[in-house]
């Protein structure tokens, strides 16, 4: 069995301080156990996306996997609230908007995360308790 098969993988810009703020931040509200997270710049993830024919330096989005689909930008992130514990599925509300009035604000913050965030010289490396909730921790 595929690990998309049983978790929804949540990729991510590994070096981006927004990227990991999130990573946090879902990891946080979890509650069900239902997300593993890689790194976009890690051999495993890149193995994933082979499957999906996404480019190996592809680092413009949050990119969530579920069994055979792959999400990104803005849907990404709205799949992703729809999972989460508290008021934050309430967002999935927001599919109503097309995606392509969605996807530029999406876009314009992705363009500007490392000027506003900051970067970090290498990708995060999960703490122990962390580490089972990690593609490369595993």
């Amino acid at each position: 069995m595929r690990i998309q098969d049983k978790f929804d993988i949540v990729m991510f810009d590994g070096v981006c301080n927004l990227c990991n703020d999130a990573v946090d931040f879902i990891i946080v509200r979890d509650k069900n156990d239902k997300f593993k997270f890689g790194a976009l710049q890690e051999e495993t993830s890149k193995e994933i996306l082979k499957d999906f024919n996404v480019k190996e330096d592809y680092l413009d989005s949050i990119i969530l996997i579920r069994e055979d689909k792959i999400f990104y930008k803005s849907k990404a992130a709205l799949e992703i609230a729809r999972n989460l514990s508290g008021l934050w599925p309430l967002f999935y509300g927001l599919v109503i908007i097309p995606t392509f009035l969605r996807d530029p604000i999406y876009d314009w913050i992705a363009r500007n995360r490392y000027k506003w965030f900051g970067k970090r010289e290498t990708c995060r490396f999960p703490s122990e308790e962390e580490r089972a909730k990690f593609l490369e921790g595993r």
